[in-house]
Parts: structure tokens; C-alpha cells; sequence
């Protein structure tokens, strides 16, 4: 199968989850013998921060813009499989173009569903329409439940499947470091995450004076109130995240705000923190039971007594249990599987849906 992605970032981890999900996902999918290309538009904060800028299981191109992006037309035309990714700059424009020139099937891969289906309730487009997602073969989510018939029904989709996001067990493993710290978390900085990160991590270092937390990624405003026993790291690369984990007796994990509300919408990092054994504390949402069981697999806390409670314990048959998990059901090589039967399935039913696609494309001439 030849498949073009034109996704938000392959080539920078900096602030953004989608990379290492593509890695995961992509590697593994050219693992089972696919051809494929990522386009990704070429942008100065992630230009200076690229640390995959030539993978030797894929081919990655950049374009500058959207008349740029045309120089790749003819494979997107000829490809088996597109793919247009969350928060792909001018995204329906994109999109628009591609459901336009592709002969394959065409799909829409959010990793951010929740936030996309708040930002289209406000009539916020700013990179998927309503009209978009009817124009797609397939629109993979990585929200599950509930939202995949909501996708259906009220937008028009006519599949709309579940692609959670992975771990690469390959990246992510147990490493035999010394401990640093009783808990940790990673993640950028989001205004809807922050509070959940100050009540389950930020006050329980006031609570535990003698703990030790971290706190790594960027873009956290000046005039946050960093206790003493919290280290700050900026930004951890991919590379550092197994060493980050093993060193952390236990994780944290927090949820934005709309996909608490949606549920079922695991984060990449819960899977990564899993495949490195390490025990996670989680704040709660539907269907995260269905993933990881409570009390075994992992912590679910609502309060800061909730955490400060759960750090004296011995976490490492919980952090075995996590890896056992994933290791089962949510690797790389789990959701390349997934993703090449739902291109396949989306490839029988494209040629059904053509006349439903757009009749004007914003690219042309």
C-alpha cells in the first residue's frame, strides 16, 4: 500500500503529542511492508527543534505552503491511502484539495477529537469543517465510545473508527536507572490541564516537602508558583522519555478538559509511561476502566489526599501489570494492524462516496 500523510509534525516532538504517535504508528505500518510518505509544512518552531529530520523507515518532505504542497499532487493523486492529520495548518484547505485530487481512499486521522468537535460546536474552523468529515472515507479517532457514533449521525461520517494512540516498545521500556523522583509528569503546558496538574501534583509537593516531583515540558508561563522539591525540565526529547519514566516511582496523568468530557480518550503518553513499567496515577474518565484496570493496573485520584495516599506504595507490581498491558493490546505494532484494516475497509466504500465529496477545491488553478 502506498499512503501519504500530510500530518502536524513527524520531524519535531516540541510541544506537540502528535510526533512520537506518528512514529509509533508509521514505523510500524512500514514494518508490514507499506510505502510512505509524510508531508509536513515546514514551520519555524519546529524548525528549530527537529529531532527526527530524516527517519529511515519513511520518507518525510516539508512544503512552505499551500501552493508548495502541490509539487506532491501526483502522489497524492496515485496513492492507495491519504491521510490528513489534526491541526494540519489551513487544514481544510488541505483537506478540501485532497478529497479533490486523491483517487484512494481518504481519511481524516484526529488525535485531538474532543477539542475538534468543541472548536466546530463554537464554529471554529480552523482545520476541519462539518462538510469535510462527510467528504472522508474514513475518520480514524483517538477518542473511542460513544463519540464515534456522535461522528456519524450528526456529521456524516460514513465510518468513523477508534485508533487509539500506541507505545513503541522499542522506545519505551524499562531502563535500570537510579530513582529520582516520587512523581513526575510530562506533558506542554495547557490552561484546561493546569489546574488538574496543580491539585494532583503541584499540591501534593507543598503537602510532601520530603518528595520529590518533576514536571518536563514547554511552554509554561512565567509566574507559576513552582514549589522547591518540583524540578522544571523544559523540554525532554523522545530519546530521554524511557530514562524519565524509569527514574519516576510513580506518573502522573492529566486529561484536557473536553476529552474528560468526551471519556475514552487515552493520552499517547499514558501508553508510553505504561510500556516503561511504570505505575501511573490518572485523574478519572469514562472508560479509562476499560483500559487499564483500577488498583492493579493503575491509580485513578480526584484529589491531592487522593495522591499524597498513594505515593508510600510499593508500585512496582502495578508498573509490571501497566507494561503487561500494553504490551498486550496497545502497541505500535497493535494500531499498524488496526490501521491498515480500516484503509482497507475505507478503500472498498471510497469509490461509494465520491459524489459526496467537495465540488470546489480551494488549490486549483
Amino acid at each position: 500500500m502506498k499512503l501519504v500523510v500530510l500530518g502536524l509534525s513527524l520531524s519535531s516532538a516540541w510541544g506537540n503529542g502528535h510526533a512520537t504517535t506518528y512514529r509509533a504508528l508509521l514505523k510500524a505500518f512500514a514494518g508490514l511492508g507499506h510505502d510512505v510518505l509524510f508531508l509536513e509544512r515546514d514551520v519555524p518552531w519546529y524548525a528549530a527543534h527537529r529531532d527526527l529530520p530524516a527517519p529511515d523507515w519513511c520518507r518525510l518532505e516539508l512544503y512552505a505552503d499551500l501552493t508548495d504542497l502541490g509539487r506532491f499532487d501526483p502522489e497524492i493523486e496515485r496513492a492507495d491511502a491519504v491521510i490528513v492529520g489534526s491541526y494540519v495548518p489551513e487544514g481544510v484547505a488541505v483537506g478540501a484539495h485532497v478529497q479533490r485530487i486523491a483517487r484512494g481512499a481518504t481519511a481524516f486521522y484526529d488525535i485531538d477529537t474532543p477539542v475538534t468537535l468543541a472548536k466546530l460546536a463554537r464554529g471554529d474552523f480552523e482545520y476541519l469543517t462539518p462538510e469535510l468529515i462527510a467528504g472522508y472515507d474514513a475518520y480514524l479517532s483517538f477518542t473511542g465510545g460513544p463519540t464515534l457514533d456522535l461522528l456519524e449521525r450528526r456529521y456524516g461520517s460514513p465510518a468513523a473508527r477508534a485508533l487509539f494512540c500506541s507505545a513503541d516498545p522499542e522506545a519505551y521500556r524499562p531502563l535500570a536507572v537510579e530513582p529520582r523522583w516520587d512523581l513526575s509528569y510530562l506533558g506542554t503546558y495547557s490552561p484546561d490541564r493546569q489546574p488538574t496538574l496543580e491539585r494532583l501534583l503541584l499540591d501534593v509537593a507543598r503537602a510532601c516537602p520530603e518528595k520529590r516531583f518533576a514536571v518536563a515540558g514547554p511552554q509554561y508561563p512565567v509566574g507559576i508558583n513552582w514549589p522547591a522539591n518540583v524540578e522544571r525540565i523544559e523540554h525532554l526529547g523522545p530519546a530521554d522519555h524511557a530514562a524519565f519514566y524509569s527514574a519516576s516511582r510513580f506518573t502522573l496523568n492529566v486529561t484536557r478538559a473536553d476529552m474528560i468530557a468526551a471519556g475514552w480518550s487515552p493520552s499517547v503518553r499514558l501508553f508510553e509511561a505504561g510500556a516503561c513499567g511504570t505505575p501511573i496515577i490518572s485523574d478519572v474518565w469514562d472508560g479509562l476502566d476499560e483500559l487499564f484496570e483500577p488498583d492493579r493496573e493503575i491509580v485513578l485520584a480526584a484529589t491531592t489526599a487522593d495522591v499524597v495516599a498513594a505515593l508510600p506504595r510499593d508500585g512496582a507490581a502495578m508498573g509490571r501489570a501497566a507494561r503487561d498491558k500494553v504490551l498486550a493490546a496497545h502497541t505500535a505494532a497493535h494500531r499498524a494492524a488496526e490501521l491498515e484494516a480500516h484503509l482497507i475497509e475505507a478503500s472498498s466504500r471510497s469509490s461509494k462516496i465520491t459524489s459526496r465529496r467537495l465540488e470546489v477545491d480551494p488549490l486549483a488553478g
